[in-house]
């Protein structure tokens, strides 16, 4: 079988090779500066662009009228620590070992910002980290932090309204107020800064925002005032018995949001007033969504679009200028740091897994409409741990379907063209019988690329060697364990 990749490298190369080389030239005296923007677990389906009218977000909603927008774009393992390291080095979960939260990515990698640092740019992160695994509140050292340089990071923490961060030095500060806001105004004095600097190398700076992940009724009171009497519509996949801590949650999930809309407005007004905005690659986009009570289910992990499907917009006015358009061809995490690499005409690493994105961005190559993207659960943990329901999957993810296998065979088949909130289970119905081979074909031959043999969890952590906590499902990194040890790829044990 062709690797999926190595054809796609090999067909494109010819189509953009004479359009691109023009450009790359021309980037090599000015790369564009990357500013990536991206909140946790906040779900595609929550903003006022993609149709929901009671959630409050003018500046994303705006910003969105300018972007190229991956209109189902999803988080193929829906879960913190295996998004984010699959964001910084194009690999997925299986490969660079974090499909549980709270592990330690290896150092040995190459992240997207060693990649951008070899091209001449300055590289930062500002917010959450969540991928050094040695204790949610500790400082990490410069490294193991996968060559960013600016650093105002915090491992993780939910209390946003009293959080820590660290800069270069291992004594702790703290953000004098709800954390999204300070991180932002650190955001924009970094882009006033490198627009003030004599030397114009290009920057790649990353923000991370905690927000709107739970605990929802936790956003400065003038935002949840915004929806303590507004009205507010479930989603149509919230049983009644959900209804009230459903309605609750919702109001502070979207209070969160509208917050984190005003950070929005203001990176892009100091994007304008820096004069940086013309040529800086924006995307905006989340690490995963939210179940909120749809299907029964709480949080994330699970196949189902509340989890799964995120936002991605992105916009470079330098290159895209009134070309603002819908892609809805899934891309998936790892394809982000091809993509970026590809944008800005950087060197793609060989080991990198995802799929570079930018020939179809740049109008250079049709996207595929069809395309599968790989969707999974390794090792259900926290609230899809198995004593609540949760299970191993492996699926596809197209366009308009979702397929997914557990442990003992077909599992959910959906048509979301027809059925937007999945409903009704098509697997194993007559009438769905050749669309369901199809798409299993097609997912054992996304499984063979990946080299999964879908393996129980369990002897996914015990060829890792992780030590699982037997009630969370994953590592307890309030343990001491052996940093050697919990970075190990169980594909090559």
């Amino acid at each position: 079988m062709i690797n999926r990749r190595k054809f796609i490298k090999a067909t494109a190369a010819a189509s953009i090779g004479a359009s691109l080389s023009a450009s790359c030239a021309a980037s090599r005296a000015e790369k564009p500066n990357i500013l990536y923007v991206f909140s946790d677990q906040w779900r595609q389906c929550d903003h006022g662009y993609t149709g929901n009218a009671e959630v409050l977000t003018p500046h994303i909603d705006r910003f969105a009228s300018q972007c190229v927008n991956f209109t189902h774009a999803v988080s193929g393992t829906p879960v913190c620590c295996p998004h984010r390291a699959s964001l910084i080095t194009g690999k997925y979960p299986l490969t660079h070992g974090l499909y549980l939260n709270d592990l330690s990515l290896a150092s040995d990698h190459r992240s997207i910002a060693h990649c951008l640092k070899d091209e001449g740019y300055k590289t930062g992160w500002i917010g959450k980290w969540h991928i050094d695994g040695q204790g949610r509140q500790s400082y990490t050292p410069p490294e193991r932090r996968q060559g960013f340089e600016f650093w105002r990071a915090l491992e993780c923490t939910h209390n946003y309204s009293d959080s820590i961060y660290f800069g270069d030095a291992p004594e702790a500060r703290r953000w004098p107020g709800y954390d999204a806001i300070e991180q932002t105004k650190e955001a924009t004095a970094y882009l006033k800064a490198h627009a003030q600097s004599a030397t114009k190398e290009p920057f790649a700076l990353f923000l991370s925002w905690g927000p709107p992940h739970a605990p929802y009724l936790t956003a400065p009171d003038k935002y949840q005032a915004l929806y303590a009497d507004r009205k507010i519509t479930l989603r149509k996949n919230v049983s009644d018995d959900g209804a009230e801590k459903a309605m609750r949650d919702y109001k502070g999930y979207y209070a969160h949001m509208t917050a984190l809309d005003d950070c929005m407005g203001e990176i892009l007004t100091a994007l304008d007033e820096t004069g940086l905005a013309d040529n800086t690659i924006v995307v905006y986009t989340s690490d995963h969504g939210d179940m909120l009570y749809s299907h029964g289910a709480r949080k994330k992990q699970q196949p189902w679009d509340e989890s799964l499907r995120v936002p991605f917009l992105l916009r470079w006015p330098a290159k895209l200028k009134n070309r603002a358009r819908e892609i809805s061809m899934p891309i998936d995490t790892p394809d982000i740091m091809p993509t970026l690499l590809g944008l800005t005409g950087s060197s793609i690493p060989e080991e990198v897994e995802g799929d570079d994105y930018s020939d179809i961005i740049l109008g250079n190559r049709e996207p595929d409409d069809d395309h599968a993207a790989l969707i999974m659960c390794p090792m259900p943990f926290g609230q899809w741990r198995r004593s609540l329901g949760g299970r191993e999957f492996r699926g596809a993810r197209t366009k308009r379907f979702t397929y997914c296998r557990d442990l003992s065979g077909p599992w959910l088949l959906y048509d979301n063209e027809v059925d937007p909130f999945q409903l009704e289970n098509q697997v194993d119905k007559p009438e769905y019988a050749e669309l369901q081979r199809d798409l299993d074909k097609r997912l054992d031959a996304l499984l063979e690329e990946r080299r999964d043999t879908f393996l129980p969890g369990d002897e996914l952590t015990a060829r890792s060697g992780y030590v699982v906590n037997p009630e969370s499902g994953t590592v307890d990194y309030r343990l001491p364990f052996n940093l050697a040890n919990i970075t190990k790829s169980p594909l090559e044990a």
